[in-house]
């Protein structure tokens, strides 16, 4: 797991509370992670998409990408718009079929299915869409929009699915009252949190996060994404996190993977990226993180006399 510290009020947008981490003491001992088999496996993936008209040619959107995810870990594909990201996660849900390679889940070749044989893995992978309101049918209630996984896969059962809706509601943090409400009667946050528990009810393995937080206003972000640290160090689960904000990724993301035109130009832990990036495109994205979300020089105790009668920061 990533030891980078937890998203704070003032990288996130002013007025979200955050909790204290514990921190490890000298006496506690470092415990090595067992090495274990990845979760998610992809080897040289091809992604193309068909000419739309006779003059316009294929877009050729992810080009040989490789990369491994454990059970316990985030991965964040990070890159601009037409990156590929998107598509790598279409392609690992098998939402979009590859043209080529190979998508591995829990040992097991998916690109080889059919949507049948498909069809009893399909809980075990589940997204998180960038569109808060837009994943959501504004017909459904709160408490059926959660229960709907379960109906399709045939697990409801009218005397524990109220109680299991109810589970999931407090394991992503909303107070069970909102089960009766529609998704227009609820926060851009609420409502992320809603398609979280929904992701949740069938019990995945990997989540596949495409920007669940860009769509959200800046004061809300640090608690979703707090949250899904939580969801990954409680409940074990690998987190394919899709994103084009690295100041963001830094706080979400145990490794990076860069995007650019299809490929993956550089990967690593994402503490070593942040510090020391390897290709200019990565030193591109660092150098477009605002200058706030940077760590700053201590002030000298002159400057600090002489600014402590000031407001406070994020003081409105």
């Amino acid at each position: 797991m990533t030891d980078e510290p937890r998203m704070t009020p003032s990288e996130a947008g002013p007025g979200v509370p955050m909790r204290e981490e514990p921190r490890m003491t000298p006496s506690e001992p470092v415990r090595e992670s067992p090495v274990t088999p990845p979760l998610l496996e992809v080897h040289d993936l091809v992604v193309r998409y068909p000419a739309r008209g006779r003059r316009t040619p294929p877009v050729l959107a992810v080009d040989g990408v490789s990369f491994a995810l454990a059970a316990g870990e985030t991965l964040a594909l990070v890159g601009g718009s037409g990156s590929g990201k998107s598509s790598i996660a279409a392609a690992v849900l098998m939402l979009r079929r590859p043209e080529s390679g190979s998508v591995r889940f829990e040992g097991r070749e998916l690109t080889t299915l059919d949507e049948r044989a498909l069809r009893p893995l399909r809980p075990a992978l589940q997204p998180v869409f960038q569109d808060p309101y837009g994943s959501l049918s504004p017909r459904l209630r709160v408490s059926d929009a959660i229960a709907e996984p379960l109906r399709v896969q045939g697990r409801w059962d009218p005397l524990t699915g109220p109680a299991r809706v109810a589970e999931l509601l407090d394991l992503v943090r909303l107070d069970g009252a909102l089960a009766r409400r529609r998704p227009y009667e609820l926060s851009g946050g609420q409502c992320q949190r809603v398609g979280i528990a929904r992701a949740l009810a069938c019990e995945p393995r990997l989540l596949v996060l495409d920007e669940p937080v860009s769509a959200l206003d800046p004061s809300v972000r640090a608690g979703i994404v707090n949250l899904l640290a939580d969801l990954r160090d409680d409940l074990g689960l690998g987190q394919l996190f899709i994103g084009h904000d690295l100041a963001l990724v830094r706080h979400v993301a145990d490794r990076v993977a860069v995007l650019r035109h299809g490929r993956i130009v550089e990967t690593g832990p994402v503490r070593q990226v942040w510090d020391a990036p390897a290709h200019d495109y990565t030193r591109e994205l660092l150098a477009a993180v605002p200058e706030l979300t940077r760590p700053r020089p201590a002030a000298s105790s002159t400057a600090g006399a002489a600014t402590a009668g000031g407001p406070r920061a994020g003081a409105a």
